[in-house]
């Protein structure tokens, strides 16, 4: 059995590993399945194509139905060209607040998720917990659905999952979806003085460009349906935040690229989205073609992550609601893995430590304060599970 480890303790532990999303994981997976299994806990990997990144869930308690998934994401985001006044990678305490990459956003709770295994165990919870950690959260939610899917055939069935991310410990219980687009727009390079006898890469891009912000526009008009009007902005939007290409000023540009934020509201459908603006891009490449055959669009999706939508029978915003007290009306504008959850039939709310604000900041940190509160959430989760 392990020498039993602080909440803070595993907090350091965890901040210590650089696990920024370009990187590995393995190490920190490494420290949490011998962490586990001093316990005598089973962790379960579901490792990325690569087998250097991995995401890791366990069972703790009767093998039962009905019990609590803590869902945390391992990777952080880069330090690269931050002004950091302490080592990122070190928690240092100062004025009540615990300074370090990933305090916040979300090493917090995953350290909190993983000292509640021993209570857990301590105190003979009737049914049972079950830890979520999952990579590349940051640069897309991508290792997630992988552990889920696997969760759902390996597992008994859990009757609530909750997302921590930091919200200040309230009860959040809907976000936009997100999903990117990589576009890369291939044209023929003429002197521009005979561009009708070429194509503009950068010109085409343009008219889809145009059509995104026409299509945020028209969004934008319409009256909101009653999900929707709870965000803000209460619309769907497309934004095109990256773009380059061309060579020179009077040379029809080659290529021109690209990439296309979509942020759906949870009643609207992400493929439906990406649909229609392959078929835009299909009809602006038939174009091009009658003049040079060799234009093409090539369009790649780097990330997609459904929206969470408020439940109409939930199990797991009750719940939460019930150990923080808190009966407000909360929703996020960030994505998270909770719609991934949901998608897949789990029910699903948001809670954890830490203000959003903070999350990818220099000098990042999570106050004392909502370290302890999160920390007493947890101790009240475990009691819930005891009396279940």
């Amino acid at each position: 059995m392990n020498a039993k480890l602080t909440p803070r303790d595993l907090l350091d532990r965890l901040v210590s590993f650089p696990t920024v999303s370009r990187d590995t994981n393995l190490p920190l997976m490494d420290f949490v399945e011998e962490y586990l299994d001093g316990y005598g806990v089973k962790a379960h990997r579901v490792y990325d194509a690569t087998g250097q990144k991995c995401n890791l869930y366990a069972h703790v308690g009767p093998e039962v139905e009905g019990g609590v998934v803590l869902s945390g994401h391992t990777d952080v985001v880069p330090i690269d060209g931050q002004d950091w006044h302490t080592d990122p990678f070190t928690v240092v305490e100062k004025d009540g607040k615990l300074f370090g990459r990933g305090t916040t956003d979300m090493k917090g709770f995953d350290a909190l998720a993983l000292a509640a295994v021993p209570l857990a165990l301590e105190r003979g919870i009737k049914r049972p917990l079950q830890l979520a950690l999952s990579y590349d959260e940051e640069v897309g939610c991508i290792g997630a659905p992988f552990m889920i899917d696997e969760m759902k055939t390996t597992l008994p069935r859990a009757s609530a999952v909750i997302v921590g991310e930091p919200t200040g410990m309230q009860t959040v219980t809907g976000h936009k979806g997100t999903t990117g687009l990589d576009v890369t727009v291939h044209g023929f390079e003429v002197h521009s003085s005979l561009l009708h006898t070429g194509v503009s890469a950068i010109m085409i891009a343009a008219q889809l460009v145009e059509w995104c912000r026409q299509q945020t526009a028209a969004n934008m008009a319409r009256e909101p349906d009653p999900v929707a009007a709870i965000f803000e902005p209460p619309f769907t939007s497309l934004h095109v935040g990256v773009m380059n290409g061309g060579t020179a000023h009077n040379i029809t540009a080659k290529t021109c690229r690209f990439t296309v934020d979509i942020r759906e509201v949870p009643t609207e459908s992400p493929a439906e989205w990406v649909a229609k603006f392959r078929a835009e891009a299909a009809r602006l490449e038939a174009e091009a073609r009658k003049i040079r055959p060799e234009a093409r669009i090539e369009i790649s999706q780097y990330s997609a992550s459904p929206g969470l939508r408020p439940e109409d029978d939930p199990t797991a915003e009750p719940l939460v609601r019930q150990l923080t007290g808190d009966n407000g009306t909360h929703v996020v504008s960030y994505g998270t893995e909770a719609g991934q959850f949901q998608e897949r039939g789990y029910s699903t709310a948001i809670c954890g430590p830490g203000d959003i604000a903070m999350a990818h900041q220099p000098n990042e940190y999570i106050t004392v304060d909502q370290f302890q509160k999160g920390e007493a959430f947890m101790h009240r989760l475990i009691d819930h599970l005891v009396e279940s």
